[in-house]
């Protein structure tokens, strides 16, 4: 994949690895519209990139914005080539997790992923060309202790993601999907778990900062962009990841009982 000249939408792009993925694509040489539900911070990081970049906000996982963004971008740079579901949320701790909780996490990390390819994939069929990069998690392939919700919605964002790329492969679209491990985000610092389920949120917290490196976004969109240019399918910012994952499918009763002995031990 050849970044320059290609025309991106980047949801969750007012702050974080959002921000930092649509820095990194214009600074390649492509033409980016960013999305989020601050239209503040939007309009901010727009504005700091200047050229070849243009703001719109709203809610990306509903599919009249989703359409609104590709419209916007089509208009101001031409067809879009690249989108990156980027946008994300934590969500309930565990078992006490009300049903908005879970209904928001699925969603913003699940169904607008799936919205956005509904509305795009087709004309990329058609284009024999197209990128989809769905931001996922760790948590989507290993779990996220601490909250039932963001592990289950970012393990389906996983699912998706393989399910594009099985389906639409052979038929000129390409696929990546993200899974870092900590990044120092908004995401992190105020926590993937609402701050009244205390126990629940120190472990999830401590659970991302203990497990390895906590990067900055970006550091993880240079990860991205080398992924998207090899066209490969799993980026993991944190290499470690594919050890555990590897771990985790060859012996899953072990990976288990390892991770119940590690949430004891922060728990501790």
């Amino acid at each position: 994949m050849e970044i320059s000249g290609k025309v991106a939408i980047v949801t969750g792009a007012g702050a974080g690895i959002g921000a930092a993925l649509a820095r990194a694509l214009v600074a390649g040489g492509a033409r980016v519209v960013l999305a989020d539900l601050a239209a503040d911070r939007v309009a901010e990081v727009a504005a700091s990139i200047g050229a070849g970049a243009v703001a719109a906000d709203g809610d990306v996982a509903d599919e009249r914005v989703i359409r609104g963004l590709i419209e916007r971008a089509e208009a101001e740079f031409g067809p879009v080539d690249l989108y990156f579901a980027n946008a994300g949320i934590g969500g309930g701790a565990g078992l006490q997790s009300t049903d908005a909780q879970w209904a928001a996490a699925l969603e913003v990390n699940t169904m607008a992923h799936v919205r956005a390819a509904r509305l795009l994939v087709p004309g990329w069929v058609e284009r024999g060309a197209g990128y989809f990069v769905a931001t996922a998690s760790a948590a989507g392939l290993l779990t996220q202790l601490g909250s039932a919700p963001y592990s289950v919605s970012k393990h389906a964002a996983v699912g998706f993601a393989e399910w594009l790329s099985v389906t639409y492969g052979d038929k000129g679209i390409r696929v990546s999907c993200l899974c870092p491990m900590g990044v120092d985000t908004r995401l992190l610092q105020t926590g993937l778990v609402p701050a009244e389920d205390v126990a629940e949120a120190e472990l999830a917290v401590k659970a991302v900062t203990t497990a390895g490196a906590v990067l900055t976004p970006e550091q993880v969109a240079a990860a991205v962009m080398e992924g998207v240019v090899a066209e490969e399918f799993l980026i993991l910012p944190h290499p470690e990841v594919l050890e555990m994952y590897r771990h985790k499918g060859a012996d899953y009763d072990r990976w288990l009982r390892g991770m119940r002995r590690f949430q004891a031990g922060l728990q501790a």
